[in-house]
């Protein structure tokens, strides 16, 4: 058994008049001059001077009282939920994206809910958070972000069971080169040229729209407009990208103010949504675009067109910014990048 030890506080006055309590728990000393530590409003150095001796023995009381029902700690035994939200600040606190925060935190309310009424978050709760999604796709992204939830909650001895749910088999989206790329880049300038030079950059340089070119400014580029420069914030894998810009991009590029952003010529970015209203609405006036055809299928182009010039999968890795070589693999998978040519066949 653990050996504790706790002297009675003891009311002590400093030379300036000032109350404490002076005691030792478990051969370390303490001195307080207020409840704050065990959550009590006593301050006995708030009273009249005649006063502060018997409210500081009243504090002696209150830590000693605290402590005793404490299992011999200072630190106060959290509730469910007080952990809850305490570890769930933690995780959201992390440095996440603008959109993954606010799935989290969705998620997160809807669990703290069920631990209020029920004082737990039950298996049979969890599993029916996604059993309600009959699309696989839906389910599995949703599994997902609550299983970083469950995952942080449990690593952090918070009383919670594992979704023991597996994932679904999904039906694999194959995503096709743009067949004729000038030909649709021609109709993009025609309706709008910053949206022509989204699709240009997604395709030349292989940037992701939305979040990477969208966030563009002229001081990301060099002076000669060789290559793009991007921290790690402006980028999805969170590492240092350089890319060079094609000498077609760079002879449509007019350099403005170093902190003005390329598109809305401020300091201020276009919304998250600039692009894709822009897009949606290009399309609308030209119907004979495939419906799976987005701004990603340039980025999606431009791997092909990249793998084929190279034959170098490691060379794709970095333009991309995927994470590992196995990630790209399974972008040119779904590219259908055939793996034999004519040319690799036998020949007689």
């Amino acid at each position: 058994m653990p050996n504790f030890n706790l002297s009675y506080p003891r009311v002590c006055k400093r030379n300036d008049g000032k109350y404490y309590i002076d005691f030792r728990l478990n051969n370390n000393r303490y001195r307080f001059f207020s409840g704050r530590a065990i959550n009590s409003s006593l301050s006995p150095n708030s009273f009249p001077p005649k006063l502060r001796n018997s409210a500081t023995k009243k504090l002696a009381r209150e830590f000693f009282d605290f402590i005793i029902s404490n299992n011999y700690s200072l630190e106060r035994n959290l509730s469910s939920l007080e952990k809850f939200d305490l570890l769930i600040h933690q995780k959201l606190s992390e440095p996440l994206s603008i959109n993954y925060r606010k799935t989290l935190a969705n998620i997160s309310k809807t669990l703290r809910i069920e631990l209020i009424k029920n004082g737990k978050i039950s298996n049979v709760f969890i599993s029916s958070l996604l059993l309600k999604y009959d699309n696989n796709t839906s389910y599995n992204t949703i599994r997902k972000h609550v299983n970083v939830i469950i995952n942080h909650l449990k690593n952090n001895s918070f009383p919670i069971e594992i979704c023991k749910l597996k994932p679904r088999k999904q039906e694999e989206v194959l995503h096709k080169a743009i067949f004729d790329i000038k030909s649709l880049l021609n109709k993009v300038k025609a309706f709008d040229e910053n949206l022509h030079m989204c699709c240009l950059l997604t395709y030349g340089c292989l940037l992701r729209p939305h979040q990477e070119i969208r966030l563009l400014s002229w001081s990301d580029f060099s002076n000669d407009l060789l290559f793009i420069y991007l921290n790690g914030s402006k980028v999805k894998s969170k590492r240092n990208r350089i890319v060079p810009v094609p000498k077609y991009i760079r002879e449509k590029l007019k350099k403005g103010e170093l902190n003005n952003n390329i598109f809305s010529n401020s300091s201020i970015p276009y919304n998250k949504d600039y692009f894709k209203t822009l897009w949606s609405r290009f399309k609308k006036e030209n119907r004979d675009i495939g419906a799976n055809t987005t701004i990603y299928s340039f980025r999606h182009s431009g791997a092909i067109e990249l793998f084929k010039r190279t034959g170098s999968i490691t060379k794709l890795q970095k333009a991309m910014g995927h994470s590992s070589i196995k990630v790209s693999l399974t972008y040119l998978r779904g590219l259908e990048i055939p793996e034999l040519m004519e040319e690799d066949m036998p020949i007689i």
